[in-house]
């Protein structure tokens, strides 16, 4: 599984747009996704990549996830994935 064309279908999914039309520079709010929107993506990310993604939707200041735009969320759950496969080892 490609991390980034996936988590580029989820974001696009949830701005109800292609993923082609989606681009790593773009921020989640310059697609349409509302904070429901972004926890949406969260879960869907976190269910499709058995991660468990550290975002608090009261506060994502707070949050070690940066979510500032599309390319900051596949580089976060690229490292998310890879801390689980070492715990896997």
């Amino acid at each position: 599984m490609n991390i980034r064309d996936e988590v580029l279908r989820i974001i696009a999914e949830q701005a109800v747009l292609d993923p082609k039309d989606v681009s790593p520079e773009m921020a989640p709010s310059d697609l349409g996704i509302d904070s429901l929107g972004l926890v949406e993506a969260i879960f869907a990310i976190e269910e499709t990549f058995d991660v468990s993604v550290p975002f608090n939707a009261n506060d994502p200041s707070a949050s070690d996830f940066d979510i500032s735009t599309v390319g900051a969320i596949i580089k976060a759950v690229e490292g998310l994935v890879a801390e689980k496969a070492a715990a896997e080892g």
